[in-house]
């Protein structure tokens, strides 16, 4: 028998889960105000001892790993040459390695733009640009740009391979912090993102959470191994595929809705649904993650009254007899505010209705009707989630909310947005004992008890 604990080091909360392996389920949950402007161990602490308590007792265990997204979680920038493909390809690769991608650049950069780089305190820059054998003036530009500003942020070659060797070359010289993988988009419309991930990771572990004041806790525990966004995109796709003889729910959208940011996970082909449907733009991998910076519940609780339009506020102050730009702002200004009335759950319901709404809509595909000589013809950009079945829930306005399903249900279908191809008819799920990130960190270590422990734990919306 073997005991684990996982953490997660979120940006309000660290959430501890711990877990017995003969029993093939989670002994106790406990969480605390996440301490990382002071000292990270006070929060870890604290959610220790809440975790005994629900224990019963102190409990030794065998192995201790943690995520995180604390201080801001991992910041990059991505760098491209054209918008709709190489930069596009470069900020994926981000997503799916768990970063929020604060700055995105296409073309040639200016100096006001690596500025920017540096004022933003950017963790980890990628820098794409042209297919293999293809343009190479503008990835080299670029290289040299960051090189004369003398920025010491770590820099990932991720383009053309063909003048990899300048660009090694160009960061020898200027003794940049630079580490070359093989090119995000060697073809057109062709991804590989395994390589400049993998080296994400890698910097994360060696540089970032240290950095960060992260690396502190590592002290008392064994390590912090990811990204928290990648080890909740972990469990969404072992949720999804199944594991050897244990299968697992299909095709599946994830809405994770948190503090600072709300992450968006889709789980499915992204072939077209309809024989009349042709696809279009850059391909989609079967495990896609979008992060909206702007939208969360208390950090970003402004981002959120600025997705929104002026009419868009009245009708929410007239139809539900607020005055939700005070609203939104106090929330903005008091980050650890927590509901102490049916007047505040309302609030956080309407923000995290819109957060969903908002979030689908700039992840999931697009229509696109196009008369030719042959007749009418429907373009798909992105991923159709129409026939998704299960839409999960996770975060702490979900995880708390008596009616959850109120909330999740923005990511239906609405004829107001008919080209929007969101789910039509989905089953609802929650994720009520907020243990997605932790099972993504046990699934390095055992992914078939992570997918067990997930289908008993993550469970119907009843109402």
């Amino acid at each position: 028998m073997s005991r684990y604990l996982m953490i997660d080091f979120g940006s309000t909360f660290t959430k501890l889960t711990a877990i017995d392996t003969e029993k093939e389920d989670i002994i106790a949950t406990a969480n605390s105000f996440t301490t990382v402007a002071t000292d990270i161990t006070v929060g870890y602490e604290k959610a220790l001892e809440e975790l005994y308590a629900k224990a019963g007792g102190k409990i030794g265990f065998d192995k201790i790993i943690g995520c995180s997204s604390a201080a801001g979680g991992l910041k990059m920038a991505a760098i491209g040459l054209v918008e709709e493909l190489t930069l596009e390809a470069a900020k994926r690769v981000c997503l799916g390695a768990g970063a929020k991608v604060e700055l995105a650049f296409s073309h040639h950069l200016t100096h006001a733009d690596v500025r920017k780089i540096i004022d933003k305190k950017i963790d980890i820059i990628l820098l794409a640009g042209g297919t293999d054998g293809g343009n190479s003036e503008c990835i080299l530009f670029n290289q040299k740009m960051l090189a004369e500003s003398g920025i010491k942020i770590p820099v990932i070659y991720a383009g053309n391979k063909n003048c990899a060797d300048e660009a090694v070359a160009v960061a020898r010289e200027y003794g940049m912090d630079e580490y070359v993988c093989g090119n995000v988009m060697p073809k057109l419309n062709e991804l590989k993102v395994d390589e400049a991930r993998d080296k994400i990771r890698e910097i994360f572990l060696k540089n970032i959470i240290e950095a960060k004041g992260i690396k502190k806790i590592e002290r008392e525990i064994d390590k912090v191994i990811l990204p928290t966004p990648e080890a909740v995109l972990k469990a969404a796709e072992l949720l999804s595929k199944g594991y050897m003889r244990e299968s697992g729910l299909g095709e599946i959208v994830l809405v994770d809705i948190g503090g600072a940011t709300t992450d968006f996970y889709s789980m499915c082909s992204a072939s077209a649904k309809r024989s009349d449907v042709v696809l279009k733009g850059l391909e989609e991998p079967y495990a896609k993650r979008t992060v909206e910076g702007d939208l969360g519940m208390r950090y970003s609780a402004l981002g959120v009254l600025d997705a929104l339009s002026e009419e868009e506020i009245r009708t929410y102050d007239e139809d539900e007899n607020i005055d939700l730009k005070a609203e939104l702002m106090y929330r903005h200004e008091h980050v650890d505010n927590v509901p102490a009335d049916e007047h505040e759950v309302k609030i956080d319901r309407i923000m995290g209705q819109i957060c969903v709404d908002k979030s689908i809509e700039r992840h999931v595909g697009k229509m696109e009707e196009m008369y030719t000589p042959m007749g009418l013809v429907y373009y798909q950009y992105g991923k159709d989630l129409s026939q998704i079945r299960y839409v999960i829930g996770t975060g702490g306005v979900l995880v708390k909310s008596k009616t959850p399903r109120e909330i999740l249900k923005k990511v239906e279908y609405t004829p107001s947005k008919p080209l929007e191809l969101r789910p039509r008819r989905p089953q609802y799920l929650l994720d009520k004992d907020y243990i997605l990130a932790a099972m993504g960190l046990l699934s390095e270590i055992d992914p078939l008890l992570a997918l067990k422990i997930m289908k008993k734990h993550i469970v119907p919306i009843e109402n």
